[in-house]
């Protein structure tokens, strides 16, 4: 059994950490971001699911990388707090409990803000980098999202994830 550092189990442990969204001044619910970042690329790009690819899996891979500045880190996790706040002023839900309706009526609504523009943006990118990038680097699974494209990945094609 490997034991993990402090540090790695910290970066490891991020993403089932619980965030705390508050509605009318008092404690709503309690979620992760990773579920909540799931179903947000899901409806943000859904035909990512049907070609195999969960982007989701992505996310930790962001969070974890050295050249990803704390405050990006940051905003990904504040932006999901923020979507839940939103969702919860306006349906008395968080996200996930949502029907498909009502999410893409949030998703809307935080669009219309800066914070919230920018952060559905960094959604998106993540979504694609995770598509249409080389397999090695933890998303496009089974050259996917290049099959997609009818795409040849170059050459000399990377031995290792850049981490």
């Amino acid at each position: 059994m490997e034991l993990l550092s402090r540090r790695k189990y910290l970066k490891y442990g991020f993403l089932t950490t619980a965030i705390l969204v508050m509605g009318k001044a008092k404690l709503f619910a309690i979620v992760t971001p990773l579920d909540t970042i799931k179903i947000v690329q899901g409806d943000l790009f859904p035909y990512a699911k049907e070609l195999g690819i969960d982007t989701s899996k992505y996310i930790p891979i962001i969070l974890n990388h050295s050249k990803v500045t704390k405050d990006d880190k940051e905003f990904i996790t504040n932006g999901v707090k923020w979507l839940n706040e939103e969702s919860v002023t306006k349906y008395n839900k968080i996200y996930t409990k949502l029907d498909s309706t009502q999410r893409q009526n949030i998703l809307k609504i935080i669009s219309k803000q800066r914070w919230g523009e920018n952060w559905v943006f960094d959604m998106l990118g993540y979504i694609f980098e995770s598509m249409l990038g080389d397999p090695i680097c933890g998303g496009n699974n089974n050259e996917a999202g290049w099959k997609w494209l009818n795409f040849k990945g170059g050459n000399p094609r990377p031995v290792k994830a850049f981490l």
